[in-house]
């Protein structure tokens, strides 16, 4: 049986458009349908470029038509997203976060180095201190806050906030806190190519309700990748950590990964550089240090990169121990750790406050490919 135009338009007459007003022969946003025996092509319009909301809206036309004509048809549908759309989108994506204060961006060019570890005790460091404190684990293919904050197996609820439903973060230690950890299963390897990571992480930082934060830290993967660019596109980074171990190796991927925030199309203010796995000291031997990976390596490099130095992280057991049981080791109460944590902590609340003072707010990112990161390397 041949099916007209007619009766795919009614079908489509049932299907909402994107904003949310009327249906999509109401708005408008059919541009064409044709029929050729039992393929029916559409072509709508999206004023979303949201992967999730397209893909709502071609469930939604696919469903339409094979209830109200013909569960045998093949559809095939073509999404255009206005030019306008498209622009108040990337506007939107690059605003200022609302009710976030400060965005502070900790990174390592390394991986091992310990920069989640420094992440989630910056974190509840600045809670002890009072602040209000958001923290996003935005190492998509390794997340590790959720273990780190004794919530691995918490899902972020919902909540509608002016007629839009947003996910709520998982709070643990006055901390709230997304993470890609809580969509994957434990043993679920997150296996995506980067456009696809960083619109996960565009919606773990926008479509969530954050309410007023001073702070929120985001906890980058290692490296200079598409996650770090998606970021500064994303949000305006106040300032970035740098986190790295003392030994010759960490240091040259650390050179880089200020190098990438200084690059001129990003031009993020680097607040300071870490010190992690400083010295270990024996328990039997407390007035003993020793240099496992290197004396004072991040301390000379943030001179001769005149970034500032915010402390030194010993190498101890206990922060392993806090990680792993998911209690952050600056929560203990007067230990050689929490003291570093709290000394460092002070000093990047210093340096931002000079670099709030001193400096205009920081603006997204506009490029749109990674030559930027590219010269970093070679700027560094």
């Amino acid at each position: 049986m041949a099916h007209t135009k007619q009766e795919i338009v009614d079908a489509l007459a049932t299907v909402q458009s994107t904003d949310n007003k009327s249906n999509l022969v109401e708005a408008g946003h059919i541009k064409n349908v044709q029929i050729f025996g039992d393929e029916v092509v559409v072509d709508a319009i999206s004023l979303s470029p949201a992967l999730h909301i397209k893909k709502k809206l071609e469930v939604s036309i696919l469903k339409a038509i094979h209830e109200e004509v013909n569960q045998k048809l093949k559809i095939k549908i073509n999404l255009e997203v206005p030019e306008v759309a498209q622009k108040e989108a990337n506007m939107i994506r690059g605003a200022e976060l609302k009710g976030v204060k400060n965005i502070i961006a900790v990174a390592s060019g390394k991986g091992g180095v310990g920069k989640s570890t420094v992440s989630a005790n910056l974190a509840v460091s600045l809670v002890e201190k009072g602040f209000k404190v958001g923290l996003v684990d935005a190492d998509i293919y390794g997340p590790s806050q959720p273990t780190m904050f004794d919530v691995p197996n918490v899902k972020p609820g919902s909540i509608t906030i002016d007629g839009v439903n947003k996910m709520e973060p998982v709070e643990s230690y006055g901390v709230k806190l997304l993470s890609i950890g809580f969509f994957a299963g434990a043993d679920q390897a997150v296996v995506w190519r980067g456009p696809m990571a960083s619109k996960a992480l565009n919606q773990l930082i926008r479509d969530a309700h954050w309410g007023e934060l001073d702070f929120m830290i985001i906890d980058l993967p290692p490296g200079t990748g598409d996650i770090h660019l998606s970021t500064v596109q994303a949000v305006p980074i106040t300032g970035a950590v740098i986190v790295s171990t003392p030994q010759a190796v960490a240091l040259a991927d650390a050179r880089k990964g200020v190098g990438m925030f200084k690059v001129e199309n990003i031009n993020v203010p680097v607040l300071g550089m870490i010190e992690n796995m400083a010295h270990f000291t024996p328990a039997e031997l407390p007035d003993n240090k020793y240099y496992i990976f290197g004396k004072d390596g991040v301390k000379h490099l943030s001179q001769e990169l005149n970034v500032p130095f915010l402390g030194e992280i010993p190498l101890v057991q206990s922060i392993r121990e806090s990680g792993d049981v998911g209690r952050p080791a600056a929560l203990q109460v007067n230990t050689p750790v929490s003291k570093a944590f709290d000394e460092i902590t002070k000093r990047m609340v210093e340096e931002l406050v000079k670099r709030n003072d001193t400096m205009p707010p920081t603006e997204v990112t506009r490029i749109t490919t990674m030559a930027g990161c590219s010269a970093a390397k070679e700027n560094a």
